[in-house]
Parts: structure tokens; sequence; C-alpha cells
């Protein structure tokens, strides 16, 4: 950057109050309703700019600092590019963290909830955060979460909300289930605690009939979401294409089910392995002897103990137990002896997997733990040191085990390395010769021509687990009847409210409070008239903040959860502005509950976000902020030491929007500075309001207009930072222009200063304000249309022409931009300066590209 803030060393003008001028503009704003979006009759184009809203833990803290600033600027820019802007705020209000610190305080959730919102909501308007407040929700509000339990309803219609049984993450510390995604290496999101695993009867979301969509409609966002986020979706996602394939279990009537992406390697399957916490292990060790059973059972409660993580760690010991039952191979018909083993989880497909140990490393690895066969079945031959074969071969040549890259010249040796590559199908009958694309092909076919399988698809992504076992969250809206059939609470009768927590136990146990509230979870069936008891559990928080986007257009309708007509007007969102820590979470459920309403006929679009912005983190020295480190930077403390402007300014040119910031390195003090040589520049300005801008200082007019025309690149680009230092060159340039001689009376610097005040009202809106008020115009400055560049401003009369002698720059001058080659050598050639540093030197070689550069080769 050409400019820092630590260059900017004149003092700010006492007798000028920044807190008195955040709050004269707060409340001009507040009064005039500055900020909320036009109606339908407004016919400006449309933008509707969102962040990721906050949850109300209590002060806002940095990190919210930079996430609301970044929305903040897009919004401001698009209402001063001729915009209907629609930038709302609301809160995540429900959630764990305000049930754990009611059950601290022996309090009420509502209470910490909502007292902490308007803490932040205050904190909001100090930062001069151009919000529309009529939108304003809690998720909390039962005129919400009424919604949500529309959806849910809504969901359960088309089939897609079920009620199942099945192993479960489960949090010991906050007595709650936790979806997949909830549970970071092994241990709870939330709270750190250990992850176990639970037998529960629990309600999903089926979000896998949507994953082929969620996967290729990714391809609409290229150039618009981060890369990166687009690749952990993929990632999550994760569709594997191959085949379902039935084994018949010797016993058992009814055949299993295997997903495989090699089904050309059927022929090298040679023993089955189940998830020991699945239903089928426990079905086929039910008439083991005694003794299996016993160690069955061991094992399964070791087994339980353990993460899915640590189960999927490739460096761990392989472990199983033998099940006593054979499975039939349905290409050869070899028997194969089924094992337990908690490499294979329970809710992947059936939770059996064939095991084809000679190509793929973990079913080798366990292979030669338990002495299993192994059959090579590819050979992958490739030529390597002494061009000896990389397998195992027979005294005929033909490769019998899996081997290693690493050979002598002399032997081949094995050393428990999976053959994983491309190669040619061996000992596979028909199949033999086949390249892989080809087999795999062949190998569907025969399967479908024998009855014992067919092509298929799998996914790592599993149903969306919505049940939680605590008070604060939305009820979920579901009747139990005697009999044991569920029926849904009728529309008519939603919302079913949370009671009062009053003789409630609020604490973790395993089961959720709302069952032990007796009044509330015993009612009567509306249609039957039958006693039923409320479903007790409450739906995860993800589900509120999957749909919120769309509650913004009709935020205060008791009819609907949106308006059709209003969707069509602002959705989807145009630019979302959040942490990359959402990447998978959030945005994944939030596309999904949008391509539901788009097939319900309610939206017209399939993806919620057009754009996506993420910012990087805030740290201190290099750590991550938190109260137990004691490094916590607390933005009430900023915003009441350095006033909300200058706080946006050090925030904003502190980086690149993606990359962490030290909250070290910020200068603020540098940032006020530089603001209170903004707003005296204004203050001295004495040409008329109504001065044409067409004549006055030609340098100053040429560096307002390029900064006009760079500005909206930098700003769509996001390089905010970049702009800031645009900003500080025409204040210095505006300065030296008024000290030169010029004067303030020079439309050119009426001009410049203007142009500053309506750009500065991005990113330090109350000076900007402050400014145009000074320079003579009405408020609000966040309204006005920026300036257009003049093109004819925008053509260098004159170019900064570099000479290096050696490689170093020995002189800089200024040329006309016209200079031909041989004027441009011929002046570096009697240039002072070029001359003492060539000396006595000889020149070898001149390079010339006019008007720029000259480059003089030397030696001697």
């Amino acid at each position: 950057m050409s400019e820092n803030l630590s260059s900017f060393t004149e003092p700010t003008d006492e007798s000028l109050s920044v807190h008195a001028v955040q709050a004269k503009w707060q409340k001009y704003w507040a009064d005039n309703d500055t900020f909320l979006a036009g109606g339908e009759e407004d016919t400006r184009p449309r933008k509707f700019v969102l962040a990721m809203f906050p949850y109300p833990s209590g002060d806002l803290h940095m990190g919210h600092a930079e996430n609301y600033l970044y929305s903040d600027i897009v919004a401001r820019f698009w209402r001063h590019r001729g915009h209907n802007v629609l930038n709302p705020i609301g809160w995540d209000s429900f959630g764990l963290p305000a049930e754990n610190a009611a059950i601290r305080r022996g309090a009420d959730p509502r209470e910490w909830t909502y007292q902490n919102i308007d803490q932040q909501k205050q904190a909001f308007k100090s930062y001069g955060v151009s919000f529309d407040w009529s939108r304003e929700l809690h998720t909390s509000d039962p005129e919400y979460y009424h919604w949500n339990q529309w959806l849910f309803l809504k969901l359960h219609e088309r089939g897609l909300a079920y009620r199942k049984k099945s192993p479960v993450n489960w949090c010991p510390n906050d007595q709650t289930v936790l979806a997949n995604e909830q549970v970071v290496d092994g241990r709870c999101e939330r709270c750190g605690t250990e992850v176990v695993k639970k037998k529960l009867t629990q309600w999903y979301f089926k979000i896998t009939d949507y994953a082929d969509r969620l996967l290729d409609d990714l391809n609409q966002l290229e150039g618009r979401w981060p890369h990166k986020v687009l690749q952990m979706q993929r990632n999550w996602i994760g569709r594997s294409i191959g085949a379902d394939v039935d084994f018949r279990i010797e016993g058992r009537e009814e055949p299993v089910t295997v997903f495989s992406t090699r089904p050309d390697t059927l022929h090298g399957a040679t023993f089955f392995v189940v998830a020991p916490d699945a239903e089928l292990a426990t079905e086929l060790v039910a008439d083991a002897p005694a003794e299996v059973q016993t160690s069955f059972a061991e094992y399964l409660a070791t087994v339980q103990k353990t993460t899915d993580i640590e189960r999927q760690a490739t460096d761990r010991p392989k472990t199983g137990v033998f099940l006593g039952r054979y499975a039939i191979n349905p290409v050869n018909g070899e028997k194969m002896p089924i094992w337990a083993a908690d490499y294979v989880l329970a809710d992947y497909g059936t939770g059996a997997v064939m095991a084809v140990p000679a190509h793929d490393q973990r079913d080798l690895d366990f292979a030669r733990a338990f002495d299993l066969p192994v059959k090579v079945v590819v050979d992958t031959t490739a030529p390597v040191t002494g061009a000896m074969p990389i397998i195992q071969v027979d005294e005929e040549g033909v490769p019998i085990d899996t081997g290693a890259a690493t050979v002598d010249d002399q032997h081949p040796s094995v050393t428990g390395v999976a053959l994983s590559g491309e190669g040619r199908m061996i000992n596979s009958g028909d199949l033999n010769g086949l390249s892989k694309r080809n087999a795999v092909a062949r190998a569907i076919e025969q399967l479908v021509a024998s009855g014992t399988g067919r092509a298929s698809k799998n996914y790592r992504l599993r149903d969306w687990l919505i049940s939680r076992q605590r008070f604060w969250g939305t009820p979920i809206p579901m009747l139990h009847h005697e009999d044991g059939h569920v029926t849904p609470v009728p529309e008519a009768q939603l919302p079913v409210k949370l009671p009062s927590v009053e003789g409630l136990d609020l604490s973790p146990k395993g089961t959720s409070p709302l069952g032990a509230a007796e009044s509330w979870v015993r009612t009567v069936d509306p249609i039957s008239g039958d006693p039923v008891l409320r479903d007790a559990d409450t739906m995860d928080t993800f589900v509120d903040s999957s749909w919120y986007f769309l509650r913004f257009l009709s935020p205060n309708s008791d009819q609907f959860a949106f308006d059709p007509a209003e969707a069509a007007r602002w959705a989807p969102v145009d630019s979302y502005v959040g942490g990359v820590e959402h990447a998978i979470l959030h945005l994944l459920y939030a596309r999904f509950i949008t391509k539901v309403l788009f097939d319900m006929g309610l939206i017209d679009f399939t993806e919620p976000f057009s754009s996506l912005i993420n910012q990087g983190m805030v740290i201190l020295n290099g750590a991550k902020m938190s109260k137990s480190k004691g490094n916590l930077v607390l933005f009430e403390d900023e915003l009441g030491a350095h006033g909300a402007d200058a706080v946006r300014v050090g925030m904003a040119f502190a980086g690149p929007v993606e990359d962490d910031k030290d909250w070290a390195d910020v200068s603020t003090t540098g940032a006020q500075k530089f603001l209170a040589r903004a707003m005296r520049l204004s203050h001295e300005v004495s040409s008329p309001v109504d001065v044409l801008f067409k004549d006055g200082n030609a340098a100053l007019r040429r560096g307002t207009h390029h900064l006009l025309a760079e500005a909206p690149a930098l700003v769509e680009q996001t390089k905010f930072n970049v702009l800031v230092a645009r900003l500080m060159e025409l204040v210095n340039l505006t300065r030296k222009t008024i000290d030169s001689g010029a004067g303030a009376s020079d439309p050119a610097v009426r001009e410049a200063v203007e142009t500053i005040a309506v750009m500065l009202d991005l990113i330090a809106p109350h000076t900007a304000e402050e400014m145009w008020e000074a320079l003579g115009h009405e408020p609000s400055v966040g309204l006005v249309t920026w300036r257009q560049a003049d093109p004819a401003l925008l053509v260098e009369d004159t170019i900064t022409a570099v000479v290096q002698v050696g490689g170093k720059v020995r002189a800089q001058f200024d040329v006309s931009a016209k200079i031909s080659e041989a004027e441009l050598e011929a002046l570096a050639r009697a240039d002072e300066r070029v001359i003492r540093a060539i000396g006595d030197k000889e020149i070898v070689k001149v390079i010339v590209r006019a008007p720029k550069i000259v480059s003089f080769a030397v030696k001697g």
C-alpha cells in the first residue's frame, strides 16, 4: 500500500466529540427510517444483502465487528449505485448456550436470551450498521418457530420427515443428540466433551433424497462462492458410483445388499465385514455358540465407547470378532467368513461391506491381522528399478498376493501395501484382460443378468438428525398415541408453544425436560379426541437458520412463513457474508430447504445465496481470542475507546477480507487521525455548493476520477483494504493541492472532498454524514448516487518514467504519455543521476519501454 494509517499524524479536533457525532447521526437514521427497504412501488433494481445472523451469547466480539462491517459496506455500496437494498437483522436465539446459562443461574432461558439481544442490538446501532430494523426477528419467538413447525409438517407430508431408531452421536455433558456435522474430531462442537454412540428413536429430515441435486447444483455457484467451500460441500455429500450386490447368508432367507464402487473386484472378495453396532451383526450372532455371543458382546461394548472419527483412523490397529457365519460370493459361490469390525460404520449402507484385501488398504490390514486370504484380481504391474513386478507371483508368474512398490533387483517384496492403482483384470473369469472402466460395466451387466445386483449410487451424506433432548428449541409438532402411532398437530393449532419453565428441571438428564411438563406433554388429539402425548424433543437450531432469510421478507405475517410474491421480488440473497466455519452445516441445510420449497412451488430459485463472502478470523497476538485464554478484546470497549468509525476503518484496512486479522496490528489511533484529516477538509472547502466541476486543478481532478473509476470494482471484488488506501491517497492529494496555493475555493477541491465523503460512507458513515453536512448538503449521504468517472480525465497527460542501471532504480521523472522510445532514452542518458551511476562502466544493453522504463545493463 502506498499509504498507511500511522502516516496520519494530524491531531484530532478536540472540539468535536466522536461519540456526539455518532449519537447525532444514529438518531437521524432512526428518526427518518433511512435504511428501510423500499416497498413494491419502488422501481429501483433490488439487492438483498445479508450477514449470517448472530447468536445472542452476550456482547458482540471483534469477529462480529468484522462480519457486519463487510456486509454493511456491500449494502451501502449498492444504495450508492442506485439500488433498493434489503439489509435485515435477526437473532438465532434458540440453542444450548442459553439453556446451559439458565441452568447455571437458575433462571428462564428467555430472560438470558432477550437481555443479550438488547445488549447486542445497542452495539449494532452504535456501530452504525445500516440495518432495516423494521424486519428484526428472533427465532425463539412463537411468531417465528410457528413456521419451523409448519415447515416440519410440510416435510412430513412429502415423506421427508420420518422417525427411526438408530445409533446416534451423544454428548454425555450436554445430554443431547448431535448431528454428524456437530462432532468435531470426535468431540461435541459446543462443549468439547468426547462424543459416544447411543441408540435412540429420533426424527430425521431425508436430505439424502436431494443428494444429487445438492451436488450437481454446486456448478451454479462456481466463481460466486469460494472454491474451498464448494469443495467442502462436494466432499461432504461424497457421491460414489458403483453397484448394489446381493450376498446370500447361510441360514438366512433374505440376502444382504452391499454397495461397492468396484464390483469388478468381486472375484477378489475373500471375507465379509459387518459393523458391530449394526442390527445385522446382532441378528447374525443370535444363534451362534455362547462363546461367540460373549466375545461379540464384549467387543460391541468396547466399540460403543469409540467415536466414528477414531474408528475411521487409518493408523489404528484393526480389531474384530468372527461371527461364526458365512456369506456366499455371488460370482463364484465361494464361502466368505463374516466378521464384525469397527472400521465399518453402521450407517454406511446396510452396515456391511465385501472385503477385497488385495485392493483396499483397510481390508488388507484386517486380513493381515487375522490371517485371512488375499487374492489379487487387478494386475497393476509397472516398471520400477530393475523392472521387477510389484506383485507377488507363483511359479507360473500368476499374481497370487498383494505386494509393494518397494523391490530390489532380485526379488519382489511384500510390504502390506494394497494395490489400488489402475490395471488389467486377472483371476476374474470373463473379466480377465479388461480395463477397470470396462470391467465395472461388464460386472454390473453380469450381476443384473444373474439377479444378484444392479447399478447404484451411494453417498457419504446421511439424513439430517433434527431431534434434540433439550428445552430451549422449537417443539416438534407431533402427537404420540397409546397404540404407538404418531400423528401431526393440525396446522390450524400451530404454534405449539413452549411451556413455562416454572417447576421444570432443565438440567441435562438424557431425556427432554419437556417430558416432565405434565400439563403440557399430556393433551388430546383434536381430531380423534384420544389422549395423546406431545413429542418431548425439540428441533435442531439449524432448522431455524435453514430458511430465516425468507422470513425477513414477511417478518410480521401470521398467514404464511413468507409471501411468495415477496420472494419473487427479493430472493435469492445477492450477497451473503459469514465465516467459513459454516461451510458445511448451515449452508448445506439452507440449500436443502430451498430445494424443498422450490418443489412445493413457493419459490422460483434453487440456490439460496447467489454470492458468498467468507471473512477470516480476528485474532490477538497470533492466537484465537477466548475468555479462557484471557485475551478477549471486547467490542463495546473498542467502540468506547476509539469510536465506531475508527474501528471500522481500522478493520477494513487490516487486510484482505478472507485473511485472519490480528487486532494487535490494527491501528485505530491512525484511523482516528485519518478521519480527522478528512473531516477538516470538508470544513475548509469554500467554493459554492452548486459550483460546476469542470475547472480547477487538473492533477486533483484526475486523482478524483481515477478513484471514481476504480472504486466500484474494488468493492465488488471485496478489496476493501485497497479502497481505504485509495481514499487516503486522495485525502493527501487534496491536502497537498490546497496547501500548494490552489486554495480551498478551487472547484476541484470540492469535487474531491465530496467524492471522499460519499465513498467514506461505506466504511465510516458517521464521519461521512458530518462531512456531507459541512459541505452544505442535506443528509443522508448514504443515499447519494455515486458519480461516474469522466473518461477524458482518465487519460494520463504525464507518466512517471523509471530509469534502472544494473537492475537498480537510479532516477525517476515525469514525461509525456506519448513520448517516443528514442526521446525517453535520450532523456535518461542526459540525467545527472544516471550519468553518475554508469560512470566508466560499459553499457552492454539498453531496454526501453516508453513511456515507463529505461534499463541500462552495464559491466566493469
